[in-house]
């Protein structure tokens, strides 16, 4: 095929790049070749045409306008591609030969800036892991906040819930090494991934911690051990370098890295977060129906995460859990404070996305002038918290820094509403720069100018009506009528003629066009060169910004948790050491804003280390059985992350995990059934819980028959609450009332059911936990509910009072089978020669 030169730089810089689709830059457009061009021109809906149309050596050919990238790149990045953006290096009429380029940044779904690809509240992770025998490290990275985590951990089940909670976007790690576990393990997750793979010298250790003290200050890196923690440092290094070469920027806003244990917090692995519908729903992962949804009144992006990450990471720490809840407890009570505060985070735009757009080079004036605005309500806000009593709001005030040197260049530098685009000019106020006064200056008086020079052409010619112009095509002219054309000096040249009129030039106008053309062009210049050096200023100031939007962020959290306490009536907790969880009159957060017909029924629990250590809960399906025992994990969960909690008072003692086993779905693309993974879930729960554990069991058993799976749920009940195995404190909602004789050999152990009232042979629910057990399960009742034809209603009836007279008839035919039923049978079975039978 014979190329052009410039397709000859396209080839060569699409063979660096070939997992990439390739935007090619060529004056105005993002250029497309080739099979970069049939994909983005389907996905994009855009026209795929042709260079060389009809020639055998024709290229399939689309472009994009480069002002509009933004949204094409969403829609890329939404459908899971990975896209190089190709930028001209020199200015093409100063260029000798073919215009240097060169790919400036990758953008992938893990490595995205654009906002239109990013979810206001929630963070956009890109992870790397690495494992060495039974170490694995782990590696995650927010490129749009600069927020950078690293942990270590020895068991695989720690990793694979550290990475379903993150939700990443992209994943790294060795081509080499454990991958497929993994990612069996992670093929569950709701949101799709991308995976790229570096080759085992990118996680080598000695490179890979070099990368790292390159990039990050000695001060950044204490506190966290890279020497003892080989695999960690892997996983970071890799995934620094990975950054590097993508991004071809300085990263100067990735300036801390910090490291935490799981263990540290309470863990909730994925399967109690699903259960528990902590940020999407089961049926259908909606965010409406979820514990997030209900306790988001948070104000700015930044606080929206940061709600986030305390709730998939509550502390464990009663004295850290009390700084929060006294800091909500002192908002909730003082109702104007924690209005002004909300008043004033409401003119406060994402500052760590804005933050790192100007750090990458990214930002425009909209966003500085953004940055800008939201700094300027910083004094109020310290101001408004500056006499409270609680040390951490004290804390965030006396932290805050106010960045006023911020505030005032951009006041001083930029116009109030810039345009988008940063090399059209218009961006810089009057008055900051004497050199572009001057060229703004020739532009803005041409209006005068033009209106003197066309007095004097008229009273120097004798044409009323002659007018000096300006259009975008053919610049400066001076248009007279066709009736006074004979009137025209002859040192005026024609330039156009219309219908009606003809347009000239002469030398005076000629050099004014040529000055003031000019200065356009070196305004565009000058005013482009100074926003990048404004930009510069305040990117040098990146780790301010972070700080204060990250108290910002903490302050949004708390006044959202005093709005929703105050809003809903929730208590604050007792939260401590012990072992006891104390309830009263709690209730589930999300449930109870159902708008329920009959309103929501509160109930207390009562859990402990010793005589109420182990709640069986009996009762029939639909009484509120699994609602209990989730709202009281929630209500745990809610104070451990310095919430207050739906209930009239509430004791806690931290648990260490939330372990549920709740519910389960056939995972028959991996070829395990419903039992299957119950088990799976049981197995986890029974190697893993502690003492200091809180375990939610629901129908234990129930996926195999029933005598085995009676004995399963006995032996499982009995394994968790004796001491010298688990003694974990746990409530276990089921419909084997057999279960309830544990309670004769087990001293922790206490028998619970939902209170039911029988009327006739229908029954009402009355959804209150009241001690003692039930024999009845009152199915058929529930059947009847459900809208369970009437025939099938009798015949069950029957059926059951067959079974419950035993099991097979003198004939040794089985008794549920006996009586009319639906159809009679046709065989009535053998007679017996041993039993005498009634005639």
């Amino acid at each position: 095929m014979n190329l052009t030169p410039a397709m000859k730089q396209y080839m060569d810089i699409k063979e660096q790049h070939p997992d990439c689709i390739l935007f090619f830059r060529m004056g105005d457009f993002y250029e497309m070749f080739f099979e970069d061009a049939v994909i983005a021109s389907r996905v994009l809906e855009i026209t795929l045409t042709s260079r060389n149309k009809g020639r055998e050596d024709s290229i399939p050919l689309c472009g994009i306008p480069y002002h509009a990238v933004s949204g094409y790149l969403a829609k890329l990045i939404g459908e899971g591609f990975k896209v190089a953006l190709c930028e001209q290096m020199e200015d093409p009429r100063e260029a000798k030969g073919v215009v240097k380029r060169e790919v400036v940044r990758v953008v992938t779904p893990g490595l995205v800036m654009e906002a239109g690809s990013l979810s206001d509240k929630e963070n956009n992770y890109i992870v790397a892991w690495h494992v060495e025998g039974d170490r694995y490290g782990l590696a995650f990275l927010d490129l749009s906040t600069g927020e950078f985590n690293v942990t270590q951990t020895e068991d695989h089940g720690d990793l694979i819930t550290e990475l379903l909670g993150l939700g990443f976007r992209e994943a790294v790690f060795c081509e080499t090494g454990e991958k497929d576990k993994i990612l069996e393990s992670l093929s569950d997750m709701k949101n799709n991934f991308i995976t790229t793979r570096l080759n085992s010298k990118a996680f080598a250790y000695e490179g890979a911690f070099s990368v790292l003290k390159d990039h990050f200050s000695v001060d950044a890196l204490k506190g966290v051990d890279f020497e003892i923690h080989r695999p960690m440092t892997r996983a970071a290094g890799a995934l620094l370098a990975y950054l590097k070469d993508t991004q071809r920027d300085s990263l100067s806003h990735i300036n801390r890295i910090s490291w935490y244990h799981p263990r540290n917090y309470l863990v909730v692995d994925d399967t109690a977060r699903r259960n528990l519908e902590l940020f999407a729903t089961i049926q259908d992962n909606r965010k409406e129906g979820s514990l997030f949804n209900v306790l988001d009144k948070t104000i700015t992006a930044m606080g929206g995460r940061r709600l986030r990450r305390w709730m998939t990471y509550p502390l464990v720490c009663p004295e850290r859990i009390g700084l929060r809840l006294a800091a909500v407890s002192e908002l909730k009570g003082i109702q104007i404070l924690r209005g002004e505060l909300r008043d004033l985070l409401s003119e406060v735009y994402d500052l760590e996305r804005l933050g790192s757009r100007v750090s990458m080079g990214v930002a425009n004036g909209r966003d500085l002038v953004a940055l800008g605005g939201s700094l300027e309500t910083i004094p109020s806000l310290k101001g408004a918290i500056r006499d409270v009593e609680s040390s951490m709001l004290s804390s965030i005030g006396e932290s805050m820094d106010d960045l006023a040197d911020i505030t005032s260049l951009v006041e001083r530098a930029l116009v109030d509403d810039p345009p988008l685009s940063i090399r059209e000019g218009n961006l810089i106020r009057k008055g900051y720069d004497d050199e572009l006064d001057q060229l703004m200056s020739l532009s803005l008086d041409g209006k005068s100018w033009i209106a003197a020079m066309e007095e004097r052409e008229r009273k120097k010619t004798g044409i009323g009506t002659l007018k000096v112009g300006f259009n975008s095509i053919f610049g400066y002219y001076i248009e007279v009528t066709k009736a006074n054309a004979r009137n025209v000096p002859d040192d005026y040249v024609r330039k156009q003629t219309l219908v009606n009129a003809e347009r000239y030039i002469n030398e005076e106008l000629k050099r004014y066009e040529e000055t003031v053309l000019n200065a356009e062009e070196s305004r565009k210049i000058r005013e482009y060169d100074l926003f990048v050096s404004i930009r510069e200023r305040i990117a040098q100031e990146i780790g301010r910004i972070q700080k204060t939007a990250s108290l910002i962020a903490d302050l949004d959290v708390l006044s959202a948790l005093a709005e929703v306490a105050d809003l809903y009536g929730y208590c604050r907790p007792d939260v401590n050491e012990g072992d006891v969880i104390s309830i009263s009159e709690g209730r589930h957060a999300v449930v109870e804003r159902m708008g329920l017909a009959d309103g929501f029924v509160a109930n207390d629990t009562l859990l402990d280390g010793a005589a109420n250590r182990f709640l069986i809960i009996t009762g029939p399906n639909m009484a509120g059985k699994s609602t209990y025992i989730r709202q009281t994990a929630i209500i745990v969960l809610m104070a451990q992350m310095g919430s207050f909690v739906p209930a009239r008072a509430a004791e806690i003692g931290v648990a260490d995990r939330i372990f549920t086993r709740v519910g389960a779905g056939d995972s028959l693309a991996r070829g395990q059934s419903t039992f299957m993974v119950e088990m799976m879930e049981v197995a986890s729960i029974l190697r893993n819980a502690t003492p200091k554990s809180l375990i939610l069991l629901d129908e234990v058993g129930r996926g195999t028959s029933t005598f085995d799976g009676l004995s399963i749920a006995w032996a499982v009940s009995e394994y968790i609450h004796d001491s010298e195995r688990i003694g974990a404190r746990t409530l276990f909602a089921t419909h084997y009332h057999e279960l309830t004789d544990i309670a004769r050999t087990r001293e922790g152990v206490k028998n619970y059911c939902v209170a039911v009232k029988e009327w006739g042979d229908r029954v009402i629910f009355l959804r209150k936990i009241v001690e003692g057990g039930t024999n009845r399960s009152y199915g058929i009742q529930v059947a009847r509910l459900a809208g369970v034809p009437e025939a099938v209603i009798l015949r069950a009836r029957e059926v059951l009072h067959n079974l419950e007279k035993g099991e097979l008839d003198g004939a040794g035919q089985p008794k549920l089978a006996g009586g009319g039923g639906l159809g009679s049978r046709k065989n009535p079975g053998q007679l017996s020669l041993f039993v005498n039978e009634e005639d």
